[in-house]
């Protein structure tokens, strides 16, 4: 891997984050499919250590958060008995939050849909704030617990629960079920019942599944091994915030957001890996490539916690 062009490099990386899976990038670049995973580990490890650094300080006012599910290796259904109730076999779960306004990712966690897990991804993202913020969860109970530790009173929250339907009979087996309404609840503090609402985040959960191919649903192209999810996920963090000019704002996210001054490409991201020990410099202390990245304590995820202040 270390002797693919640089300009290969960029191919690769290009093709992934436009959702192409890791054989099909390989027929695009010509690439071999384990030097593709190789080069994604290093992209993935860098990128998450740059979203470590950089993503701090964000001066939100709402926030929204949601879990995107996926699935490693098997199905849970499917999962061997020797396999069973280890993560990274079955259930995964991807939790995000996002700036309402300027629809900036701001903290993302790969793990299960826990307790453990909602402690870390809430204790990140309060690490990453830099006020009071308004915040819109679903009404998943771990959340509760998750923000009265991260902010205790020092936050607006509030909860959205959407109630859903079944489909038409014809079409259960491929449509989603049918939002019959929702109901909101204030949690903590006095948000705006007009802000309470999780519709941008769960569009950008539309995102995600059509910017990674292993994220697709009724496909092969499902994950078969975690740490490739992870870093995959960290890849499209980046790619998300820095290089995809979202299409109402008409600059990236972390443009609006104030994280930087223009728009990034993919020789951008690819330089992440390249050359780390001059971003370091840049941010004037050096991070083991390991440090940005904590066990969950119960699950066994991984996240890029806020392990530097």
């Amino acid at each position: 891997m270390n002797n693919l062009p640089f300009e290969k490099k960029v191919a690769v990386v290009g093709a992934l984050v436009e959702g192409n899976s890791i054989r099909a990038t390989s027929r695009m670049t010509g690439v071999a499919k384990g030097t593709i995973l190789t080069l994604l580990e290093k992209v993935g490890t860098a990128c998450a250590e740059f979203h470590n650094r950089a993503v701090r300080g964000v001066k939100s006012s709402r926030v929204q958060c949601d879990e995107i599910w996926q699935f490693c290796y098997a199905k849970e259904k499917n999962v061997p008995a020797d396999k069973k109730g280890q993560f990274g076999y079955g259930d995964v779960w991807t939790w995000t939050a996002i700036d309402a306004d300027s629809k900036l990712t701001i903290s993302y966690l790969v793990g299960t849909r826990d307790a453990g897990c909602a402690y870390e991804f809430i204790q990140d993202l309060e690490g990453r704030l830099a006020h009071r913020v308004q915040l819109t969860t679903d009404g998943l109970r771990a959340y509760l617990n998750a923000v009265e530790d991260a902010f205790g009173s020092e936050i607006d929250y509030a909860t959205l629960v959407k109630i859903y339907g079944a489909p038409a009979e014809a079409e259960r087996r491929y449509s989603p079920a049918v939002c019959l309404g929702a109901t909101a609840a204030t949690v903590t503090g006095t948000p705006n019942v007009k802000h309470i609402s999780t519709s941008y985040v769960e569009r950008s959960n539309l995102t995600m599944r059509m910017s990674m191919r292993r994220f697709t649903r009724l496909t092969n192209g499902f994950s078969k091994k975690v740490d490739n999810l992870r870093h995959a996920v960290a890849l499209y963090a980046v790619h998300y915030n820095f290089c995809r000019v979202h299409q109402t704002l008409r600059v990236t996210p972390a443009m609006e957001a104030g994280l930087t001054s223009r728009i990034w490409d993919v020789k951008d991201i690819v330089n992440l890996a390249v050359k780390e020990s001059e971003l370091a410099a840049w941010f004037g202390r050096i991070i083991p490539a390991h440090a940005c990245f904590t066990a969950c304590r119960i699950s066994g995820s991984i996240s890029p916690l806020a392990g530097i202040k």
